[in-house]
């Protein structure tokens, strides 16, 4: 069977799924260090919480894992790129990949696959801010997912 998934609101759903989010969000935040504190803390069994971990995602969190990739046109000077990059690590943007070609008439195409699930702001504002970068031609997404 095939799996199903389902945009719920909070108010509506059982109290062990409101509990296992709970102690879901103690953990990822480092706010306790054992699933036992945390299940202490949220007021849930440990099996409820092991029943139910693998099946329940707040919907901020499915949406922050995401990779972008960017295509930029940088001006062939020393010092641009890394700048590029500190920018986007700056950001808290991660850079798995990068590709990038031989210069020609004094620009170098660069794509960069990054991911944004910890950005620090929006897409939109880390592209505006490559596009503003000294020796950046342009700067777009090309891909998401």
């Amino acid at each position: 069977m095939a799996e199903r998934y389902y945009v719920v609101r909070e108010d509506i759903l059982p109290e062990a799924i409101q509990k296992t989010i709970q102690v879901k969000e103690l953990l990822s935040s480092g706010a306790v260090a054992t699933v036992h504190e945390a299940v202490e803390r949220a007021g849930l069994s440990r099996s409820a919480f092991y029943k139910y971990k693998d099946g329940v995602f707040a919907l901020n969190d499915i949406a922050r894992e995401r990779i972008v990739t960017i295509s930029m046109d940088l001006e062939h000077r020393a010092g641009v790129l890394s700048s590029v990059l500190g920018l986007v690590a700056g950001q808290e943007g991660n850079v798995l990949t990068m590709n990038q070609s031989i210069p020609l008439q004094g620009f170098a195409n660069v794509v960069l696959s990054v991911d944004i699930s910890g950005l620090a702001g929006e897409l939109s504002d880390l592209l505006e801010l490559l596009r503003r970068q000294t020796g950046v031609r342009k700067a777009a997404v090309i891909g998401q997912g």
